[in-house]
């Protein structure tokens, strides 16, 4: 039983280019994902979902209209729902339960803030120990140690219930900082706290698993033009009876054409996407 799982930041639902919410739909209906975890819902999941045909999940407070603005993860399904994965930090970690065929999945989607950023880390002149210290002292560090006691939660179930999270992570993986590309890295290798400490708990990042080698794949979803800030910070993390299979990412600039199986898209956002496909054991 296979299935394919899409992480994407939509970027303001998906609205800051004309027609954008469309092209956001047709890329989804192109790619056909069993379950979608979304970032910058922000009152476009609704449509989207009836559109599509999908399940959707607003990870909010109860009570949250659909359609809310403010409102920023999402999940979409073609199979059932069942409960609710509650946080307190719904806007940057939220989840449900999916069923698929006899399988209970919990399925949550996250976003981390982006501070500290740099579009080059290694050249801010800091050594490793320096970094790391660097790297904690933004919101996304915070946000991470926030979540951390309910991401252990789901993580010590998954002996029995499987678990995948994904989505923005705005933060370059340790994993991409290795050995094998130090020499792009000024000759730095840097565990990332914001990666390495789900790896610790037993998660694994389905691209890079499929993809071991970073100079090979970069599997690159940030990127600006006339800029050198290429990094890789969108994810798809696992942990339970699954197991990947076959990971994308999928990169364009906003504006500008996106090719998924020979067809252009016009891309709406400013992220890229990852698709990994598992199965179920």
């Amino acid at each position: 039983m296979q299935i394919k799982v899409m992480a994407w930041n939509i970027l303001h639902g998906g609205n800051d280019i004309e027609n954008g919410l469309q092209h956001v739909i047709d890329i989804i209906r192109e790619v056909d994902p069993d379950i979608v975890l979304m970032v910058e819902t922000y009152g476009s999941g609704k449509q989207i979902a009836e559109n599509l045909g999908y399940n959707f999940h607003l990870c909010a407070p109860e009570s949250t209209p659909l359609d809310d603005k403010s409102t920023n993860l999402s999940i979409f399904s073609k199979y059932p729902l069942g409960e609710t994965l509650t946080t307190p930090y719904s806007f940057y970690l939220g989840g449900v339960e999916v069923f698929i065929r006899n399988q209970k999945v919990n399925v949550f989607a996250n976003w981390f803030h982006y501070e500290p950023w740099a579009d080059r880390p290694e050249q801010l002149g800091k050594s490793v120990q320096e970094l790391l210290k660097w790297e904690k002292t933004g919101k996304k560090y915070e946000m991470v140690q926030n979540v951390l006691p309910y991401i252990k939660k789901y993580v010590a179930e998954t002996d029995k219930v499987p678990m995948i999270i994904g989505g923005d992570f705005n933060t370059p993986s340790h994993l991409d900082w290795d050995e094998n590309t130090k020499e792009f890295h000024n000759g730095l290798v840097v565990p990332w706290n914001a990666t390495k400490v789900l790896e610790e708990l037993g998660l694994k990042d389905s691209y890079r698993e499929i993809h071991p080698n970073p100079r090979i794949n970069p599997g690159i979803t940030w990127d600006t033009k006339e800029k050198m800030d290429s990094h890789r910070i969108d994810y798809i993390f696992y942990k339970g009876n699954i197991r990947s299979v076959k990971s994308e990412t999928y990169m364009s600039f906003m504006g500008e054409p996106l090719a998924i199986k020979g067809k252009q898209f016009t891309y709406p956002s400013d992220h890229g996407f990852i698709v990994t496909t598992f199965v179920l054991e």
